[in-house]
């Protein structure tokens, strides 16, 4: 496709009409792309293997086109629709044949984020600019820390909205008639992939930036672990003010010294440590901000302590680590330290990461269902070193070794779910051959957590934590991970309804032990 059509079209006011723009997917970010686009004016073709019965009946009330049918090979409609664009929603992966097809066919090749970076101006603030954007990704804590960030920054007077991956289209947010100050972006490895292929006048251009953490993970959609670290690295280009990095993982400075920013932009450490100046961190229990002050070579500002985030559930090391980049894009944009603690004050995570689902006969219950990778279990291992560990599912393609042999070892014992069982089975018999290991059978979906909490209260004890941190995706036996969490947590209140175990609490955060902190 020329430049010549495609290079000004970097507005909601441009002239999109009659552009012929392909859609790949028929989920929320598809729908989203299509009703977006047929406001505009273009011609949309919507191609999909399957489509959700409202989004099938709504494409026709707006003016898009639709095609369901197999796509492991181009289908004829497309080919004969002759796109200028196509829009691939975030599923779709670079060894796709439709996604090989455009690239080959020199069609150009967009994802949802940048179509919403180029219509961002639909709805300005007073000031006639559009919102400004902050990047978030990371393979564990994205939507803690955009929830987070959005959080802090609304305290501190702003209009923010998290949105993208989170589950809000970012069309559907730049489309918002109420318009925000902040954009807070969680974008996924998948979208970060397609924005690296923007190759208009005005690509993406963040405020604020944070890549919190790498590790192997979506390693079957990259096809290796460069690929999904080189998609990652995307998040700080171009950014206008801070990148902000994680400097206890080496791999996310390194992204901020190889990336293209503005001049004037500023890279941002945090970690669990003392902080240097430009730096978020720990003083003595006290998080605290040494980069956005003008002496941070001799003072600090005081942002909250870790006595205060534990009593609202929130010391877990990985959760404070989350915290302190939230606060750094939150600084960032002027937000004062009373803010952010008043965010603090109000904030609890969402259901399935690290939540306490009852505490009965001194066990504790702990689901962490979303540590869907074996990094984000490593946290949750952390925070509960000695934990009767209930672990495994679908392992796409990682190694889980290295967590089985670093963190693994100490566990009191091991419940072993899943299709991957036996990589699972075997990582222990290497790393770990000393902890009792129990195995319930993939084929038992209905039933699986009820054997396993029966499983796990025959080994715990007065003290013990159970913990579901399965380092695994969910899909071989349930919906998703919120399904696997939820059948744990009932399999647990059964038990302790039932009669079978104590009821001491049913669990709220109060209850939940505190962590020891960094």
């Amino acid at each position: 496709m020329s430049s010549a059509r495609l290079d000004p079209l970097t507005s909601w006011h441009a002239d999109w009409r009659g552009l012929r723009v392909a859609v790949l997917g028929l989920s929320v970010t598809g729908f989203s792309v299509a009703d977006t686009l047929a406001e505009l004016g273009a011609d949309v073709l919507v191609v999909t293997e399957s489509a959700d019965g409202e989004y099938a009946r709504l494409l026709p009330v707006i003016g898009a086109h639709l095609h369901v049918g197999p796509l492991d090979t181009v289908p004829s409609e497309l080919v004969d629709f002759a796109p200028e664009v196509v829009i691939a929603s975030p599923g779709f992966s670079p060894q796709h044949p439709l996604v090989l097809w455009a690239q080959e066919s020199g069609v150009a090749l967009w994802g949802d984020v940048e179509l919403a970076w180029r219509v961002r101006d639909k709805v300005v603030r007073a000031d006639g600019a559009p919102a400004d954007w902050v990047l978030v990704t990371g393979t564990n804590g994205k939507t803690t820390t955009t929830r987070l960030a959005a959080t802090m920054m609304v305290h501190g007077g702003l209009r923010a909205a998290p949105c993208g991956n989170i589950g809000v289209p970012v069309l559907d947010a730049v489309r918002d008639p109420a318009g925000f100050d902040v954009l807070v972006v969680e974008l996924s490895s998948h979208q970060l992939w397609y924005l690296g292929l923007q190759s208009g006048p005005e690509p993406l251009s963040p405020h604020a930036a944070v890549c919190l953490n790498l590790a192997d993970d979506h390693l079957e959609w990259h096809g290796s672990f460069q690929a999904y670290r080189d998609a990652k690295a995307v998040v700080y280009a171009n950014t206008r003010v801070a990148c902000v990095y994680n400097k206890a993982d080496a791999a996310t400075r390194a992204m901020v010294e190889d990336a293209e920013v503005v001049e004037g932009a500023r890279a941002i450490g945090f970690d669990l440590g003392v902080p240097g100046p430009s730096d978020l961190g720990l003083v003595d229990g006290i998080l605290v901000d040494r980069a956005f002050l003008e002496e941070r070579s001799t003072s600090a500002l005081e942002l909250t302590t870790v006595a205060d985030l534990a009593a609202r559930g929130l010391a877990a090391p990985h959760v404070v680590a989350n915290i302190l980049a939230a606060a750094a894009l939150a600084r960032s944009l002027g937000v004062e330290p009373p803010a952010i603690r008043e965010a603090l004050d109000e904030f609890a995570l969402d259901p399935h990461r690290i939540q306490v689902v009852a505490v009965s006969g001194g066990i504790t219950w702990v689901d962490d269902s979303k540590a869907t990778n074996p990094h984000a279990a490593a946290s949750s291992l952390a925070a509960y070193p000695g934990a009767v560990w209930v672990v495994g599912g679908l392992l796409k393609g990682v190694d889980i070794g290295g967590l089985i042999a670093s963190r693994g070892s100490i566990a009191k014992a091991a419940i072993v779910i899943g299709v991957d069982r036996g990589e699972i089975v075997a990582a222990f018999a290497r790393h770990a051959p000393g902890v009792p290991l129990f195995e319930v059978d993939h084929a038992e979906t209905e039933d699986v957590m009820a054997r396993v909490v029966e499983l796990a209260a025959g080994v715990a004890a007065d003290g013990d934590v159970v913990l579901l941190a399965p380092a695994s995706a969910s899909f071989d036996q349930f919906d998703s991970y919120a399904d696997r969490g939820r059948r744990f947590a009932r399999a647990v209140t059964d038990r302790i309804d039932n009669g079978k175990a104590p009821r001491d609490s049913d669990h709220p955060a109060e209850d939940a032990p505190e962590q020891s902190g960094p």
